[in-house]
């Protein structure tokens, strides 16, 4: 098969020849239909995630039919749609138990762990756990952004920090998991307020639900939460969401909030950034992490994208071809495009 090949970690990538997954007992082989360019695509590529061994194939966001099956696999059959989060838990754990295999200490991650989806095809660990059925009606395009931006800031918004109508969310950076966050944050029927420091982002952050946008060229943390803190009424968001991983940028977004709001990590750093934690004693702040979401929460989330009610494929502003993603990659070190990537295989 044809495959998205890293031989060394931040030299370009390339597209080469290499042999098709066997599924292992409890896993299975999907065919990949799409899949998505994420900057956690970006960290893997660059090394700054230790899981990753060379040579690899990165891509965790896909969707696809099943292909092949391990021998312990009952549910599912070659022919299937399906998706998957980009956390798969080991199924028999506490947490797994518990329904939070997101955080699964014996977790795999296609891209990261093991092979992943930029590729014709792609394993998947654990099927019985880790594999959601998709409608067959349901855009390709939506369910390549599931499996992580969007999936992760579903739960970042309803399940962890439990937004709630009327409220305001301070989304910062409006890359995909961003700009996911305000279109999920304005179903919930809340106010999103998006920060970032490119037009063209915040031109789609208001286009898909974003009640009042922040530039945040040129400017401090403290000038940045005090915009916000207008923007929110003057006393402050309710809930903040950080998307891009940067200290500058998690500073501003707890000094956003008013007392007694909640602060959702969800971007990854590159190093430990310095945390404003006295801002976060004094106002008696939430400091929540959100890491995906366990395929057993998809349903609320995947009746709604079926409803249309949420519409992920319309954050997709490109799409390429496996021959494009080298390039792609090395594009990202100079930061991302507005709106999201699908590449087809």
């Amino acid at each position: 098969m044809r495959a998205v090949y890293v031989e060394e970690f931040g030299a370009p990538a390339r597209v080469a020849d290499v042999a098709v997954p066997e599924p292992s007992p409890r896993g299975v082989v999907v065919e990949v239909e799409a899949t998505g360019l994420c900057r956690s695509d970006w960290h893997a590529w660059a090394g700054h995630d230790g899981g990753v061994s060379l040579p690899h194939v990165p891509g965790h966001e896909f969707v696809g039919r099943i292909a092949a099956v391990g021998d312990e696999v009952r549910e599912f059959v070659v022919g299937d749609r399906v998706t998957t989060p980009f956390v798969c838990g080991c199924g028999e754990c506490r947490y797994c138990r518990a329904g939070d295999a997101q955080v699964c200490p014996a977790q795999t991650q296609p891209g990261f762990t093991h092979a992943g989806s930029f590729a014709e095809f792609v394993p998947v660990e654990n099927a019985q756990v880790n594999l959601v059925r998709v409608p067959d009606d349901v855009d390709a395009a939506a369910v390549a952004s599931l499996g992580c931006r969007f999936a992760t800031s579903f739960r970042a918004l309803r399940h962890r920090a439990r937004v709630e109508a009327g409220e305001s969310v301070a989304v910062f950076g409006c890359g995909g998991v961003g700009l996911s966050a305000v279109m999920i944050a304005a179903a919930l029927g809340a106010r999103p307020i998006a920060v970032d420091v490119s037009d063209g982002a915040l031109a789609l952050a208001r286009r898909h639900g974003a009640a009042a946008v922040v530039d945040a060229s040129g400017l401090t943390p403290a000038q940045v939460a005090a915009r916000v803190t207008e923007a929110a009424g003057g006393d402050g968001a309710d809930v903040a969401l950080e998307a891009l991983g940067r200290p500058a940028t998690a500073e501003a977004a707890v000094r956003s909030l008013r007392p007694r709001g909640r602060y959702v990590q969800v971007g990854l750093f590159a190093t430990e950034p310095v945390f404003p934690i006295g801002v976060v004693t004094a106002r008696e702040l939430d400091v929540l992490g959100s890491h995906g979401m366990a395929a057993s929460d998809y349903p609320e989330m995947m009746a709604m994208v079926a409803g249309g009610r949420l519409r992920p494929q319309d954050l997709v502003t490109r799409t390429i071809g496996l021959d494009e993603v080298p390039a792609a990659l090395l594009a990202m070190n100079d930061g991302t495009t507005p709106g999201m990537t699908v590449i087809r295989p």
